[in-house]
């Protein structure tokens, strides 16, 4: 008794542990709740899968009970053996062929699936105004480079809803793997010339969070970005918004132009691009980082944060190529808080658009 009280209390555990986490989380990173042609295919897949599993394993443990009880030992029958059944025809043709059925329903949309995900060629119809992204994987952020409309950015990539977008992928350094479990399933970027391709597509406007997914150094597991998923009509308003950046523009905040002086003079522009100049990827774009979700991907995105960010990025993402290169040196005295302060006045200034990450979430 005691020990049916021990497992029972360990099973009432698990089972209350299992509940607290389900509910961890952010919403649209998750590949349970499909919201895009690839993910939707996927999930298919997976709830197939898992119902001919489940009838598999009912129906073994309904012949395993029945046997259990229809031929237990018991008095008067302690050696009694039940009726041998090796040599019967019928029962090696029926579960020889059950799970050869089983395999084709399983195999046929299986195939269909991976021909159709495999399909990242546009149309001769659509090939014209279909939209194609460079994107690039870092340590540890990504970069995007809009084929055809001369448009950098980095971190979080917009597309438009109900369109097909299609991703051709690469790495600067090592293997990353670009992940957004809402919309579609993952692809590898890879170093060199080898690059790889995919699209992704949203039925609904929204913020939908990406992952690496590759093991790639100490920082791996934050190296998040965002999807922004906006209507047509805005993602060609921002679109518009992105081509027409004038990178020298004034903040209108007297601290907002000390920081952008400052951000000269500490050579950030050497790798940090805003429009599409310097014509370097070093660093993430910062054309529009007062619109981002999240500053590094990780941490909110508000002026204590990026000043905090701004004086210690090793400390958020250890082994990022932005630690040491400043204000740890010899020649690089560190940033000051005043210092750090107006920089942020003038990163968190940088909205080209009014299309925003708030914009696609206020109407879901």
């Amino acid at each position: 008794m005691k020990g049916w009280m021990g497992k029972s209390r360990i099973l009432f555990s698990l089972t209350l542990l299992m509940l607290v986490l389900s509910g961890c989380g952010k919403t649209n990173l998750t590949a349970l709740d499909p919201k895009g042609e690839g993910a939707e295919s996927i999930y298919d897949l997976m709830m197939l899968s898992v119902i001919i599993m489940t009838g598999v394993g009912i129906v073994v443990l309904v012949i395993y009970t029945f046997v259990l009880i229809r031929y237990r030992r018991r008095e008067g029958h302690e050696d009694y053996v039940p009726k041998q059944t090796e040599g019967n025809k019928f029962l090696e043709i029926l579960w020889t062929v059950i799970p050869i059925l089983l395999l084709v329903v399983l195999a046929i949309p299986t195939v269909q699936k991976t021909f159709m995900l495999a399909d990242t060629t546009p149309s001769a119809e659509d090939e014209k105004d279909a939209i194609k992204i460079e994107v690039s994987g870092q340590l540890y952020w990504w970069h995007y480079t809009y084929n055809g409309q001369e448009i950098q950015a980095s971190q979080d990539l917009y597309i438009p809803t109900g369109e097909r977008v299609y991703l051709n992928l690469k790495s600067q350094d090592v293997i990353h793997s670009f992940w957004v479990p809402s919309l579609a399933g993952k692809m590898d970027t890879n170093p060199g010339e080898n690059e790889n391709e995919m699209f992704i597509q949203a039925y609904e406007e929204g913020v939908y969070y990406g992952k690496c997914t590759e093991f790639c150094g100490p920082s791996h597991s934050i190296m998040d970005f965002k999807i922004v998923a906006v209507s047509p009509e805005e993602f060609d308003q921002w679109v518009s918004d992105m081509q027409n950046v004038n990178a020298d523009a004034t903040p209108e905040s007297a601290s907002a132009q000390e920081g952008k002086e400052l951000f000269k003079q500490q050579a950030c522009i050497g790798c940090h691009a805003i429009g599409s100049y310097p014509n370097s990827n070093v660093g993430p774009n910062l054309t529009n980082f007062g619109d981002r979700v999240e500053i590094a991907g990780v941490l909110d995105n508000d002026k204590e944060s990026l000043v905090d960010w701004l004086q210690d990025p090793e400390k958020y993402k250890p082994g990022n190529l932005m630690t040491g290169k400043y204000g740890d040196t010899e020649s690089a005295k560190p940033l000051t808080d005043e210092e750090a302060s107006k920089i942020a006045d003038y990163l968190l200034q940088l909205k080209p658009s009014e299309v925003s990450p708030e914009s696609a979430e206020a109407d879901e």
